[in-house]
């Protein structure tokens, strides 16, 4: 019987408890983890990586999440379809910023006051690729 390729993700967010707290739930579900703290380290690391989903935050030092999609969106070919969840505080009230998310094209977008780590990481499991 064939085994299943452990699925890729890299999380991206400066908050070290909540990066962890995700990194080892991920882990624990049977997925690698990658952490990285700020957009500028997330985009190295989903270059070198490629990891399956990206689970990215928007408020970060030195390079935030929009900046980081964006960059991810249109200078690299496997950026363009990679899935992208992103993961922030905002709400849909804050219209700027959220249309300006979905000018990027992120596979999903949730506000982190209305998910558990669990619901979290089922609703990440909706939104990874198939695996062939």
């Amino acid at each position: 019987m064939e085994e299943l390729i452990k699925r890729k993700i890299l999380i991206v967010e400066d908050e070290v408890s909540q990066r962890k707290a995700l990194a080892d739930k991920f882990a624990r579900d049977g997925f690698t983890a990658i952490e990285a703290q700020d957009g500028e380290e997330g985009f190295a690391m989903a270059i070198k990586e490629q990891p399956d989903l990206i689970l990215l935050d928007i408020v970060m030092p030195k390079m935030g999440g929009l900046e980081m999609l964006k960059k991810l969106r249109g200078e690299n070919e496997w950026g363009k379809n990679v899935s992208v969840v992103v993961l922030s505080n905002l709400n849909e009230n804050d219209v700027n910023v959220v249309s300006s998310i979905r000018e990027d094209k992120p596979t999903c977008y949730l506000v982190k006051s209305n998910w558990a780590i669990n619901e979290l990481v089922e609703k990440v499991k909706t939104c990874l690729p198939k695996q062939v």
